[in-house]
């Protein structure tokens, strides 16, 4: 096929909208079946995963064979993390607002690298960053950046921090580079998210040279354990631990780091969502006393992949640690969003953040959020009923820590568990135990699904012990 031919057909299937009608329909039926189906895909739909192992193709394909080869055989093999029984690496449902504000942000195709590029886009970043400052109670002059996810938020705040202290220092990161640098202190709790640690790595402040805090047996720091600290020093402290959901002392903490002008940068990838909530704001209460706090919006406001956010109270450090220039930018008197990002080519993920902030208001947020609680709460009494079931951690948020007896009956309950898929949880190790880790943070979530998903772990156990006495 000529070159102009395709590019006419390209105008005709624009004109004709029958492709985005053909998609619409399939997006329609895959909606009115995730909330019924099993969480993880049939052996029957993985395997047919392989009809996608082909040679590049020659000649072009229609696109309408083409969107039927992803729906035929890419919509069974789907995760349902839309639904209400996925339980499994604090993944987030999406709202339907947010689903339909993505989809009417595909078709528009902007990338808010500069005002001029994408005025809505500029527009919407700076709405939701003072929304985000309001709902979260932080520093009014703060700034927000609009990344891919809590990764990458905390390479961000980290980069700030590290051009913050080295320029007090009197040296020039973006000039000088590390060699030779004034030495900066990483000081953590022993339960940091591993995402850190790749930060920390990513940015060349070493692993090695982090100095450690003893943690209680939630996963918080203990503060009397933090060590010295200086202007020198970088904190990190966790709103949420990934397993037990616990929130570090904040406000003790802080207020030392303010004393000793070090910066703290709390990663609060699901939990720092806490903070607009009336009965949970607790957990968050001192945060305002950081410099940068790293969240996703597509984990407990359950936006659509992928939103993260940056949010820092030292624009001026973000800016340097982050900003790039060329003759051929175009700089505004509006907001310029890649000034506030490691990338220049990103989608507009705001649109859908925009879209669901202002759909659910903050009396929606908090009763969103409040009910993934509830549910984690509701997990945990009902569990806790069933024989061969254990709960290792308090329930301050949205995570609860399942085990039986052993490492070894965990272990296979917890595969029976995954392929009953009735509901979807991953495992991890909590105080040299292997566990089960349930992350309740779906808007889906509902009492019934809680208490299916018990039952399923009932069932799994009753084949354990089933096999155990056959065996």
């Amino acid at each position: 096929m000529k070159k102009n031919d395709i590019q006419n057909r390209m105008f005709v299937e624009i004109k004709n909208k029958e492709i985005f009608k053909q998609v619409q329909q399939y997006s329609f039926e895959y909606l009115e079946n995730i909330f019924d189906r099993n969480v993880y895909p049939t052996e029957e739909a993985l395997n047919n995963l392989s009809k996608f192992d082909e040679e590049l193709p020659i000649s072009s394909t229609k696109a309408e064979k083409v969107l039927e080869q992803l729906n035929q055989n890419g919509s069974p093999a789907t995760t349902a993390t839309l639904g209400g029984r996925y339980f499994g690496f604090v993944c987030g449902s999406a709202l339907p607002v947010g689903l339909a504000a993505k989809n009417l942000g595909t078709y528009w195709d902007q990338a808010p690298a500069m005002n001029v590029l994408s005025p809505i886009g500029s527009k919407l970043e700076s709405v939701v960053e003072k929304w985000l400052i309001q709902l979260f109670n932080l520093p009014k002059d703060s700034s927000a950046g609009f990344v891919s996810g809590t990764s990458t938020a905390n390479l961000c705040g980290l980069a700030a921090a590290r051009y913050r202290i080295l320029k007090k220092n009197s040296w020039d990161i973006n000039q000088k580079g590390l060699y030779n640098a004034p030495k900066i202190r990483i000081v953590t709790g022993k339960q940091v998210h591993s995402t850190v640690l790749k930060a920390i790595g990513i940015l060349g402040l070493g692993q090695e040279s982090i100095e450690w805090v003893d943690v209680d047996n939630q996963g918080r720091i203990i503060p009397e354990s933090i060590p010295a600290l200086d202007e020198n020093t970088i904190l990190i402290l966790q709103a949420g631990n990934v397993n037990s959901g616990a929130f570090d002392d904040f406000e003790t903490i802080c207020t030392k780091a303010q004393k000793a002008d070090s910066w703290v940068h709390i990663d609060g990838a699901f939990g720092l969502w806490t903070g607009a909530v009336e009965e949970l704001k607790h957990l968050t209460q001192g945060i305002e006393k950081a410099n940068s706090w790293a969240v996703d919006g597509h984990k407990t406001l359950n936006t659509p992949y992928d939103c993260g956010i940056i949010l820092c109270e030292d624009t001026e450090a973000m800016t340097a640690s982050l900003h790039m220039s060329g003759s051929y930018i175009i700089e505004s008197k509006q907001r310029d969003g890649m000034f506030y990002t490691p990338e220049m080519s990103r989608r507009a993920r705001v649109i859908e953040l925009w879209a669901i902030m202002k759909y659910l208001g903050k009396e929606g947020i908090d009763n969103m959020v409040l009910t993934m609680h509830q549910r984690a709460k509701q997990f945990s009494n009902e569990i806790s009923k069933v024989k061969g079931f254990y709960v290792d951690n308090d329930i301050v948020f949205n995570q609860v820590i399942v085990r039986c007896d052993n490492d070894e009956i965990t272990e296979r309950v917890l595969n029976k568990i995954q392929n009953l898929g009735e509901c979807w949880l991953g495992g991890s190790v909590w105080l040299g135990n292997k566990v089960m880790r349930v992350s309740i943070c779906s808007w889906a979530t509902t009492e019934n699904d809680i208490s299916l998903s018990v039952k399923s772990f009932e069932k799994a156990f009753e084949l354990e012990i089933t096999n155990a006495n056959n065996g």
